[in-house]
């Protein structure tokens, strides 16, 4: 909202000073454009923002101005618990709303915190975009307009309707009674039952979701751990699933296991790599997770991960000693 944005801007400035229009963009997540039309709105509103020209130029405020702008909004309050749980708060598409809540809260702090918060900030980076290598972390992508409704129903207690693809169909409408929303490795997911029985969506495939006025049909009281535990214990119980016993680097562990379903047994080896009992969707999706790890992985068993593997090598290397492919 834009209000919301409003109160954002002025706590901006008053804590990091001046500002040019496009880093006020930046944070804020709109165009230089709207920051523009902001700015003015707030001088009318008798905001004392003005602008200082120059190389070094920008918006600031005038000095000593301060307003109680600080009460969190509804988003604002659901971010801060959200934050305390990985990336919780982009998963469930509270990112910005964090941001803002955590702006208030600085603001609100005596004026001796304030500035030891505000210069502490600069000296701690936790998760960079990229690394040295550089991997960027996968979030997935969820509507803003779906997660909203997501949200809603699940906090509101009421019926859903989600536009659902379940893997290899078609996008179909369904009514389902939500229960919760959890991350796994930066993947939410929606805990439900659907005419009683139940069932877990992954958010990244719900492209359009409803809030229904009609109550979901769930308990009061809710362990989120729990169910989802009893839930993976039941899939992986279930289906067509492969194990792998394999041996992998240690350095490639997180990686191996941001791909895989879950990990059985794991044990160090004499040479130092771990031996791992590792559960994947079938032998395509193990074979896939294995080549990723190049030379840093080996599959033991089944056999025939084996000798796709291998197959799959010989083909890589005949492509790069046959003389009749040099261009």
């Amino acid at each position: 909202m834009r209000a919301d944005r409003l109160v954002s801007l002025v706590l901006l400035l008053r804590q990091r000073g001046r500002l040019t229009a496009n880093a006020l963009a930046r944070e804020l997540e709109v165009s230089t454009r709207t920051v523009l039309r902001d700015i003015e709105a707030l001088s009318a509103a008798g905001v004392p923002v003005h602008a200082e020209r120059g190389r070094h130029g920008g918006f600031v405020l005038a000095p000593g101005f301060r307003t109680e702008l600080t009460g969190l909004n509804h988003d604002e309050a659901l971010a801060l618990p959200a934050a305390g749980s990985g990336r919780g708060e982009q998963v469930f598409g509270l990112g910005p709303a964090l941001a803002s809540a955590m702006r208030k809260v600085v603001d609100a702090l005596p004026e001796s915190h304030r500035t030891t918060v505000s210069d502490a900030v600069q000296r701690f980076l936790v998760d960079p975009v990229t690394d040295l290598l550089p991997r960027r972390p996968v979030t997935e992508e969820v509507p803003g307009t779906t997660m909203i409704e997501v949200r809603r129903a699940v906090l509101a207690g009421h019926k859903l309707r989600i536009h659902y693809a379940a893997t290899g169909r078609a996008p179909q409408w369904r009514t389902v009674d939500p229960i919760g929303l959890v991350t796994v490795r930066d993947r939410g997911y929606l805990l439900a039952t659907r005419s009683g029985a139940d069932r877990t969506y992954r958010l990244s495939r719900v492209p359009a979701a409803e809030e229904l006025p009609e109550p979901a049909q769930r308990p009061g009281r809710v362990d989120l751990d729990r169910i989802r535990r009893e839930r993976s214990a039941r899939f992986l119980s279930d289906g067509d699933h492969v194990t792998v016993l394999m041996r992998v680097d240690p350095a490639r562990r997180e990686e191996l296991l941001n791909t895989a379903l879950a990990v059985r047994a794991e044990e160090p080896d004499a040479d130092g790599r771990l031996r791992l009992e590792v559960a994947f969707q079938d032998v395509r999706h193990a074979e896939w997770a294995l080549w990723q790890l190049g030379t840093d992985a080996e599959a033991l068993s089944p056999q025939s991960l084996r000798t796709r593997l291998r197959d799959r090598a010989a083909t890589m290397a005949t492509r790069y000693t046959d003389p009749s492919r040099k261009r």
